[in-house]
């Protein structure tokens, strides 16, 4: 059975790699690759929202694009489903593996290069993981959302901050994900040996430029909902809601699911 047994040989070897500390941390950086992509495809689409006149039109569009992807949005969901699963996985194991090597704490502890990004790592994911959950229910599902419609994600959006604890919540989560994608994708091109080691260690040019666009691009919408730039506009919406011959009720379960991968509903 040779072809069996190369197949059991590439299993051992992938475990092998998983169980490694080095294994994880490429994980790590692999599944933090693909999350920096979508956050950034995620920014760019909300910030439409900014276009002025034709803002609701360009949103409803842009989630009816997402919709007509097909199965291929089923792809990019299972990509993005298996990238956090596998992130968030291989960060606790990495962690309680550290708890383990030294079970008792160091009596005093001084940060040499270490910085604030990197030292609240931990519990800004478990925020940034709060949030999404509370994303997809707010802006997926519409679970409070006043007057929410599906493929309406420009009123969905202004309608959800009006809330002012959402703002609040949303401002927040974007802080630590500005801190997350700092530390996250300079560690991210170290274990991947695309940056070298530097007499510098703290000079992060295109991390701080990756966490700045991201986490201001994603908090500029709550906040500019709270200050009232987006005035009231209603999209012409597809007659019948109907994309590629689905019927009405397929569309609006169809439109959950794509909104669930970039939140445009």
């Amino acid at each position: 059975m040779p072809a069996s047994g190369g197949a059991q040989a590439s299993v051992s070897r992938l475990r092998r790699f998983w169980d490694s500390s080095v294994g994880k941390k490429v994980v790590m950086a692999v599944t933090g690759i693909i999350g920096i992509g979508f956050v950034l495809g995620h920014m760019a689409g909300n910030l439409q929202m900014f276009k002025g006149p034709g803002s609701a039109q360009a949103m409803h569009e842009y989630a009816v694009l997402l919709r007509k992807t097909g199965g291929l949005l089923w792809i990019i969901r299972g990509v993005l489903v298996g990238a956090v699963a596998l992130h968030v996985t291989a960060a606790m194991q990495l962690w309680a593996r550290n708890k383990m090597a030294r079970p008792v704490p160091y009596g005093a502890q001084k940060a040499q290069v270490s910085t604030l990004a990197s030292r609240t790592m931990r519990a800004g994911g478990i925020i940034l993981l709060a949030f999404i959950v509370f994303h997809i229910a707010d802006m997926t599902l519409g679970v409070g959302v006043p007057g929410f419609v599906h493929l309406d994600p420009y009123n969905n959006l202004r309608n959800g901050f009006s809330r002012w604890w959402a703002v609040a919540f949303y401002v927040i989560a974007m802080a630590c994900l500005g801190l997350h994608l700092f530390h996250g994708a300079w560690a991210s091109l170290r274990t991947l040996g695309a940056r070298r080691p530097s007499a510098a260690p703290l000079h992060r040019n295109l991390a701080i430029v990756i966490a700045v666009v991201a986490a201001l691009g994603f908090a500029a919408v709550p906040i500019g909902a709270a200050l009232g730039l987006f005035t009231d506009d209603t999209p012409v919406m597809e007659e019948t809601q109907t994309v590629q011959g689905t019927t009405p009720t397929t569309t609006a379960t169809t439109s959950v699911a794509t909104s669930a991968v970039g939140g445009t509903n």
